[in-house]
This record gives C-alpha cells, structure tokens and sequence, in this order.
C-alpha cells in the first residue's frame, strides 16, 4: 500500500494519531520533570516557587535554572580547621542566646553566611541564597527562610524571644546541614556531571 492509495479520511486519521500520540509524549515528559523537580527541590520549595511564579511551567524554569546556576559554582569541602573554627563559633553564638537572644540570632545569621561564603556559595542577597541553598538542601532551606523571617519580625519588634529560640533552631539545623553535607554535595555534583 502506497501513500497514493490512502483516501482523504485515512490520512486524517494518521496525521490525528500522530498529533495524539506526540501531545501524550509532551506530557509525560511535562510531568516526569515536575516529578523530578518535586524530588529535588522538596514539595515545599516546589509550591512556594510556583506561587510565586503563578504558572508552572515558568517555575519549573526558574528551578532548572537555579539548579544550573548552582551546579556552576565551585564548591568545596571544609578544611579540618575550618570545621572547628565553624563549631567552635556556633557553640559561641549558641552560648551568648541565654543573656542576648536578639544579638545571638544576628550572629548565627552571619555565621550561616559565612560558612556558605567559605564552601563557596556567593552571598548576595537573602533570596538568593536562600534560592543556592535549596537546590541541594531542599528541607533546611524551609527553615533558613523561617528562622529569617523571625530575624526580619525582631527587627519590627514583633518577635518574642520564644520565636527568637525558633529561629536559632532553624539556624542549627541548616549549619548543621551545610556543615555534615560539604563532602556529600561535592561528590553528588561530580556524579551528576559524570551521569
């Protein structure tokens, strides 16, 4: 059977699969990337990213590109010396939250910023760092944009200081994070690249 041989009505009934099953295609290609951008960027920075966007295709740019964007930065691991000299700092801050809370939660912000700065993540803005931190650390970034929004409320003086021991919780665990996860994210990058 030759093309010639179809009639009007077959060819339009090809030419309506073909469009069927490409429109199925995109789809499922549509959604295995959300899925995988869901993973990566945990479900609550995935929300609060099309939120904030209002659509979700321009989310899920925004993700891949943010995702880029970081996987271009040179991260490193932490010296033996740079490690302590980070915990002995937050054991500092840590202690001086029972007599100044208010200036504790300052310097635990500025220590979060500095151990980013020395794994090697630029240090803008808040959002954007917020944003760096997310796409490896997907849960602990939740809580970097709570314990700032505490910080933010402080400086409004509509923070108590039971909300100022939250924030310093929420400083802990991405420290924390970024701290145990230096080794982690570095090899996970490599591995990507090597994928």
């Amino acid at each position: 059977m030759h093309l010639s041989d179809l009639t009007a009505g077959q060819i339009a009934a090809i030419i309506a699969v073909v469009v069927v099953l490409g429109g199925v295609l995109v789809y499922l290609l549509e959604k295995r990337r959300s899925e995988r951008l869901r993973r990566r960027f945990g479900e609550t920075e995935y929300e609060r990213t099309l939120m904030e966007r209002g659509d979700r295709r321009r989310a899920e740019e925004q993700l891949d590109a943010r995702a880029k964007r970081v996987e271009s930065f040179h991260l490193r691991t932490l010296s033996a010396a740079d490690r302590g000299r980070f915990i002995s700092a937050w054991d500092q801050v840590q202690a001086r939250f029972v007599d100044a809370p208010a200036g504790a939660v300052a310097e635990a912000d500025q220590l979060v910023g500095d151990l980013m700065s020395t794994r090697g993540y630029p240090v803008a803005d808040f959002e954007q760092r917020a944003e760096d931190i997310s796409v490896d650390h997907p849960v602990v970034s939740q809580n970097y944009r709570a314990a700032h929004a505490i910080a933010l409320r402080h400086a409004q003086g509509q923070a108590s200081t039971e909300d100022l021991r939250q924030a310093m919780i929420h400083y802990r665990v991405l420290f924390e994070d970024l701290l145990r996860d230096a080794d982690v994210v570095i090899e996970q990058k490599a591995w990507r690249k090597a994928g």
